[in-house]
């Protein structure tokens, strides 16, 4: 038997994790008083939160991105601060800047609203690569640079970016490597007919929903040490890597159809955070070790905006979701 696998005591660690992942369900609940349905963003929002990785949510104007942002940041008693990325916003917009006193004859550090816990960059294609690129050392290093010095920023810290799918008029594309400092890309869908009527109900009313704290920025960063603790067995590390491996060379796993179909595939930090997500998919769960169905179940958003489309693809109307569901369905499940 596998030492690492005997020293683990799987019944102890089950109970620890239950017993650390009650506020999931006071958070979960929380949410639900404003937002009606969207399961799968909320879920998104809290794997970004505990495994402390940016997510980007796309979707239709409407569909509750920014309130489920906000609703999370009262939650958790978060500094929560919103950028409405425009085209004639500036980096200094963005991360601040140094303003000169005429009385002290000195310069002195503005911070700009990137120092918050949460931050939502609404709309984040709207503004020019200039601004979009100050955004990036905040998002890899937590850290921000105005002249000079450099300021560490609060922790959590989460970037939650939105985007619209469908007009692209008057926008700029992110970059790659922005893009793959995202964690979680998630598509948010329209609600189903029996919750919009909710959502209907709910506003026609006109009553405020208020929302209490229930947990402190400083318990996210010891349930993220809980998180830590759930178990990954080097099978499901390795069935990772087998997925990652495919969207690069998808000829090895006998899909040599898909290889003029990708241009280019996810990175190391595809795998990474395919592994950091997975684990923390199963500690929402409330399980302490990590399963393939929590690989599979995460893949797409972590995945989907890291494989890069070729023209052919285009052209044939291949999706990353339909490769990525080629991928799953042919890596072998250990």
């Amino acid at each position: 038997m596998n030492q690492a696998l005997q020293a683990v005591d799987f019944k102890a660690l089950d109970s620890k994790i239950k017993e650390h992942s009650e506020f999931v369900d006071l958070l979960t609940m929380g949410m639900n008083k404003s937002i009606v349905g969207q399961k799968h963003l909320v879920e998104s929002l809290l794997i970004g939160l505990l495994a402390d990785g940016h997510v980007l949510l796309e979707g239709v104007p409407g569909l509750a991105k920014t309130l489920a942002i906000k609703t999370l940041g009262k939650l958790i008693d978060a500094k929560y601060n919103r950028i409405q990325f425009t085209p004639d916003l500036l980096p200094a917009d963005v991360i601040g800047t140094m303003i000169y006193s005429q009385k002290t004859e000195e310069f002195s550090i503005k911070k700009g609203p990137v120092f918050a816990n949460l931050v939502l960059a609404d709309e984040i294609n709207r503004a020019p690569a200039k601004v979009q690129s100050a955004l990036l050392e905040a998002m890899q290093e937590r850290q921000v640079t105005i002249g000079e010095e450099t300021f560490k920023l609060p922790s959590p810290f989460l970037v939650l970016a939105t985007q619209n799918p469908i007009e692209q008029e008057g926008t700029y594309p992110l970059p790659e490597a922005q893009l793959d400092r995202f964690m979680l890309k998630v598509h948010i869908t329209y609600p189903k007919p029996k919750e919009e009527m909710e959502i209907i109900k709910q506003n026609i009313q006109m009553e405020e929903v208020k929302i209490s704290p229930i947990l402190k920025p400083e318990d996210i960063i010891k349930a993220r040490k809980v998180v830590q603790e759930v178990y990954v067995d080097e099978k499901i590390e390795r069935y990772i890597v087998e997925i990652v491996h495919a969207t690069r060379f998808p000829k090895e796993m006998k899909l040599a159809h898909l290889q003029e179909m990708i241009s280019f595939g996810g990175s190391p930090r595809a795998s990474i955070n395919l592994a950091l997500a997975a684990r923390t998919y199963a500690f929402l769960m409330k399980r302490g070790y990590v399963i393939p169905e929590d690989v599979r179940a995460i893949a797409h958003d972590v995945l989907r905006h890291r494989i890069g489309l070729s023209y052919e693809a285009e052209a044939n109307n291949v999706t990353s979701e339909d490769i990525i569901s080629e991928i799953i369905n042919a890596v072998e499940v250990p």
